[in-house]
């Protein structure tokens, strides 16, 4: 590790602490837009999905066990990726009756 020392001359308190600021803000900023927080980070629960397709439980558990929405166990409890649940709707994967 390298340590720098920084001198800093003709530069008020405020006016420092003003700079770091506006820096630092940028940088978080710059790291919120890379991190892009997608809804592929979003898991939601077997009444959710149930209800994002306006089914009941036991036709989530058929087009489960079918290969049509996939789901994730955690534990004895089982979710489903809200994205993947959205392009299921979109690429008309499910065959309505």
């Amino acid at each position: 590790m390298t340590i720098k020392q920084i001198e800093v001359t003709e530069v008020s308190v405020s006016e420092l602490t003003e700079q770091i600021s506006d820096k630092l803000l940028g940088e978080i900023k710059s790291y919120l837009k890379d991190k892009q927080f997608e809804e592929s980070d979003v898991f939601v629960t077997r009444q959710e999905a149930a209800d994002f397709f306006s089914i009941n439980l036991s036709t989530l558990w058929n087009w489960t066990r079918k290969g049509k929405v996939k789901c994730y166990a955690i534990g004895c409890r089982r979710y489903y990726n809200k994205k993947e649940l959205i392009q299921v709707l979109k690429q008309n994967v499910l065959v309505f009756k």
